[in-house]
């Protein structure tokens, strides 16, 4: 998934930044699947660290089941998982939403 693409990533001795937790783990948080406007299956997911005392949610996203693809939210948005590897993209509008239901 991206846990282990994120653990890789060089750490900076000296830096100002939060620093590498101690252990990360993926949660799934919904147990059946959603559909979002275009009809595409997606399970949501939080990644949780730990710096060495109880785990805290880091980053909440969703996985989409036929393509693979990984979402994670900033702010109010959701963006392609490279996101958290320095890259800059663009936030995908209508990823990760739950189609509103039909009546």
């Amino acid at each position: 998934m991206i846990l282990k693409p994120l653990a890789e990533r060089p750490s900076k001795r000296f830096s100002r930044s939060r620093p590498m937790p101690h252990e990360s783990r993926v949660r799934v948080t919904q147990t059946e699947l959603s559909r979002d406007a275009q009809g595409r299956e997606f399970i949501p997911f939080a990644v949780d660290v730990r710096f060495g005392g109880d785990w805290q949610q880091d980053y909440v996203g969703c996985a989409y089941r036929a393509s693979g693809n990984l979402f994670v939210k900033r702010g109010e948005a959701y963006f392609p998982a490279a996101v958290l590897l320095g890259k800059i993209v663009d936030p995908v509008a209508g990823a990760c939403q739950v189609a509103p239901a039909r009546s």
